[in-house]
């Protein structure tokens, strides 16, 4: 193999837009399985690059990891008509934009009009404000990992809450990073009691999104937590250590 004709892995995560540790994911599930080079460098043949779009394209549809093999596999019928289905995916989510567009829009001119904004209006431009900063910050991790279907649903379901579901989504969002403060001020202990109080209240928060709960999905979540920086960030903003506590006590008592 002429080995000028392949790609390293930065090449390839630019050339895809995913980062490196997601190519080392697929190499690790052997979606991926590229070549290495004299210096044990990984080099990605033309092939592989096909066969990454293909893979993106399956997870952008919301298709897991373990069913991608099967799924490649396909028959031409099989895969059009999921790209069918994909496409009403992509639809629904066009209108949500269009919807998120129209409310900031409408929020900017209350802001600098001074124009009359409801109080319906407003709670519905908190949520959509909400779901536009978590795309900005997280959704691309997030949709890499679960795929666009639980990305696009988690969304769907901020939507519908009602007032009263909110503020209390609201509420929980506060009271878990006040808790998680005070015990990493104290010194507790994330497999203790307290560990699984906050685990609970972690799991009450995520019901307000997620329409499905398993601890796996729970503890990779707070995994990410510590992975990604921003994620430190935000746990971590008042007191060092958030993160890693709220991770250790969701590894110990998510069931």
């Amino acid at each position: 193999m002429d080995l000028r004709e392949t790609y390293g892995i930065g090449e390839v995560s630019k050339i895809a837009g995913v980062s490196t540790r997601t190519l080392g994911f697929y190499e690790e599930e052997g979606l991926l399985k590229p070549t290495r080079g004299p210096n044990g460098y990984r080099r990605y043949t033309p092939a592989d690059i096909d066969r990454l779009q293909e893979i993106l394209l399956l997870r952008h549809m919301g298709v897991g990891t373990a069913e991608i093999p099967r799924a490649l596999s396909a028959t031409e019928d099989e895969r059009r008509h999921a790209l069918a289905h994909h496409l009403e995916t992509l639809k629904t989510e066009h209108a949500r934009l269009e919807a998120l567009i129209r409310t900031v829009e409408t929020t900017i001119e209350h802001i600098e009009k001074g124009t009359p904004m409801s109080d319906k209006a407003k709670f519905e431009g908190m949520k959509r404000g909400l779901i536009e900063d978590n795309e900005r910050e997280h959704g691309k991790e997030v949709r890499e990992r679960w795929g666009d279907a639980a990305a696009d649903e988690a969304n769907r379901k901020m939507l519908n809450l009602s007032e009263g579901e909110f503020e209390r989504f609201q509420e929980l969002g506060r009271a878990i990073n006040e808790a998680l403060e005070a015990a990493v001020t104290a010194g507790a202990d994330p497999t203790g009691e307290e560990g699984e109080r906050i685990c609970s209240m972690h799991r009450e928060w995520l019901g307000f999104t997620w329409n499905f709960y398993t601890p796996e999905a729970h503890r990779g979540l707070t995994e990410m937590y510590v992975a990604d920086e921003r994620s430190t960030a935000y746990y971590d903003g008042n007191v060092a250590g958030c993160a890693t506590w709220l991770h250790g006590a969701i590894t110990a008592h998510a069931r």
